[in-house]
């Protein structure tokens, strides 16, 4: 039996959801102006920085042509541009271009003159990766996070130009640099294997001492590699003469601030809870550059998930007063002098900038580009609770297909990345392609996912391939039992993390009749063996101590149990990915091709882990759609 969509639907090309919108990262304000960067897929994924000087007014790209602003500290980057005032009170943007992998400074008041660059590299790149760094007025100088031969450095660079100069060495990583107000003290976050920094982290203070090396460097909150207790902490910042930071030790990324922390000893630092919420104030530290935080001057400035849920707010004394505004979905926080402004959505609304002002609480939302569909077509997420791995209360956003869900609608299960990200609430213009053909799609809070605090994230310590499974099948029973899909028309998909439960679904559950894969793993002992240095010991935590646990990454590797699979599986793969080597992509596709699945491989030559180009991203969308079609019979 095949299903017809009913004729009032309009199905959304691939081109009109991923073709040309932009993606906004890292708002800045400074001086009444707003900068941002903008990562651009129809420019083969190139990143750019945008501005306006003042509310209402044209925005305009300072790194035109072929600059491309990106940070591959860590491979995952973030942190590629720094903005701020140098010493004589001009404003200034110093980025990582990646074609020389160098630092350039722009003078942001002097429009029209060129990027100077900083670093002289020797030969055609700079040896390491540089990012995540600040401007430092007191000293007209960057400073930032350099990653080479397998560790980070706290690292400073004249803004004149020069040589590189180490203030600090990590023991093994470090990022989010804070210099205090008097320049006086630098906050720093570090974390070393096998700890992933959202599992256990420390944050460290030194004082700086003229243009040397920092001195009497102290772990100053979180936690040591050797303490019985893990807690992690997330983006420290100056508040005056405080400094606040999101602390886990309660159980949910709370923040915290040390009074006069500009002045007090740092052998005794003194923390108090600035509010205590069963929420996240924080997200894991995956990227350099991340804000859930601010202070304008006068007031603390936040964004908080709370079941899923981010909302805007201000911290005054111990209490939480919610900011009014239309958004569901918040990221990259800042404030200056009575305005804020951060990435925002809605499930209505596309990604672009938020922007409030705090006095008169006036709030302006300009998308990224504009929505392709009318707010009465969009299928809204609705909140979905069901038992899932050991009976556990598990979240999942819900989208009926367009013209209602009804028990013959087929239904996409999608486990997203991380494995700690979460499924948010705004508009994704990719799950309303499938809506718009009359598929239900389900996104998964699997157990590990962040925004429902810790012990939540902890529900996948060791069940790597085991929790998030579970929960990705038991969320589609639920849809189905509500009988809003056809059970034997079931597919799941996923990238990276979601990959690898998107194959263990495939083979450790009879729930899914078709998957698709984006440079997913396979192989969990190959993993741990070839993958970058940020996630070399990941895998310690998620499945076991690598390789005492050699028998537990077999049993889990969709690789070693390809004779379980019985559907058809497409894959994708960039061929320049280092975190998920090809390798793995087509063993498990050769794997099943001799037991005579169907199979389709695509492989993309020039792209890494994670597709940057637009027409990568329409071909993977367009491609997976008439997969399922085609082996659903729609």
């Amino acid at each position: 039996m095949s299903l017809t969509p009913p004729a009032t639907l309009t199905p959304l090309s691939a081109e009109l959801v991923l073709g040309k919108t932009p993606s906004l990262k890292e708002p800045v304000l400074l001086g009444g102006a707003l900068y941002w960067l903008e990562q651009r897929p129809h420019e083969q994924g190139r990143t750019t920085l945008m501005g306006r000087s003042a509310p209402g007014q044209q925005a305009r790209e300072y790194t035109p042509g072929s600059w491309n602003l990106r940070c591959r500290v860590h491979e995952y980057g973030g942190g590629a541009c720094a903005i701020g005032r140098r010493a004589n009170g001009e404003a200034v943007a110093v980025f990582v271009h990646d074609a020389d992998r160098s630092l350039w400074r722009l003078d942001l008041d002097h429009p029209g003159v060129e990027p100077q660059r900083l670093l002289q590299p020797q030969g055609d790149r700079v040896e390491g990766a540089l990012g995540g760094g600040l401007i430092d007025p007191h000293q007209d100088r960057w400073i930032g996070v350099l990653e080479r031969d397998g560790i980070d450095q706290l690292v400073a660079l004249p803004l004149a130009g020069g040589e590189l100069q180490l203030l600090h060495q990590a023991t093994d990583f470090c990022g989010y640099p804070a210099l205090s107000p008097d320049g006086a003290r630098l906050a720093w976050v570090e974390w070393q294997q096998p700890a992933m920094p959202w599992e256990r982290s420390s944050l460290w203070l030194a004082e700086v001492d003229g243009a040397g090396p920092l001195s009497r460097a102290q772990r100053v909150a979180g936690a040591s590699p050797d303490e019985a207790r893990a807690v992690s902490v997330f983006q420290p910042i100056w508040a005056g003469q405080d400094l606040v930071v999101a602390n886990d030790r309660s159980g949910f990324w709370n923040l915290e601030g040390w009074s006069g922390a500009t002045q007090a000893p740092l052998e005794t630092p003194n923390w108090a809870p600035l509010l205590t919420l069963e929420a996240e104030f924080a997200m894991p530290q995956w990227v350099f550059g991340m804000s859930t935080h601010a202070w304008d001057g006068t007031r603390l400035l936040a964004i908080a998930c709370r079941q899923g849920r981010w909302e805007l707010g201000e911290v005054t004394g111990a209490s939480w007063q919610p900011i009014e505004q239309p958004c569901s979905d918040l990221a990259g926080l800042c404030a200056e002098a009575g305005q804020l402004a951060c990435i925002a959505s809605s499930p209505t609304l596309p990604s672009g900038l938020l922007e409030v002002a705090l006095e008169g609480g006036q709030w302006n939302h300009r998308a990224a580009a504009p929505c392709p569909i009318p707010p009465e077509a969009i299928s809204q997420p609705e909140e979905l609770w069901f038992d899932g791995h050991g009976g556990q209360p598990t979240q999942a956003w819900y989208y009926p297909p367009a013209g209602g869900g009804h028990g013959e609608a087929p239904l996409l299960v999608k486990s997203h990345s991380g494995p700690t990200a979460m499924a948010r609430t705004g508009l994704n213009l990719a799950i309303q392609f499938w809506t718009s053909r009359g598929w239900g799609v389900v996104d998964v809070n699997y157990g590990g996912s962040t925004g429902f605090g810790r012990a939540y994230r902890e529900r996948l310590n060791g069940q790597w391939g085991v929790v998030d499974v579970a929960d990705c099948a038991a969320a589609a029973q639920a849809v189905i039992d509500q009988g809003q899909a056809h059970p034997q028309r079931v597919a799941i998909e996923g990238g990276s993390a979601g990959g690898f439960t998107t194959l263990a679904a495939l083979c450790f559950t009879d729930r899914f009749s078709a998957g698709a894969s984006r440079y997913g793993v396979a192989d969990l002992s190959a993993l741990a063996e070839d993958t970058h240095r940020f996630e070399a010991r990941y895998l310690d935590g998620l499945v076991g101590p690598w390789p005492e646990a050699r028998a537990t990454y077999a049993a889990r590797s969709p690789l070693n149990h390809a004779e379980r699979m019985g559907c058809p599986v497409i894959f994708f793969q960039g061929l320049e990915d280092v975190v998920v080597p090809p390798e793995q992509t087509e063993r498990m596709a050769e794997a099943l091709r001799e037991k005579g699945i169907p199979v389709e491989v695509r492989l993309f030559p020039e792209e890494g882990h994670g597709f940057r180009k637009g027409s990568t991203q329409i071909e993977v969308l367009e491609a997976t759609e008439a997969f399922f079609r085609t082996h659903f019979g729609l």
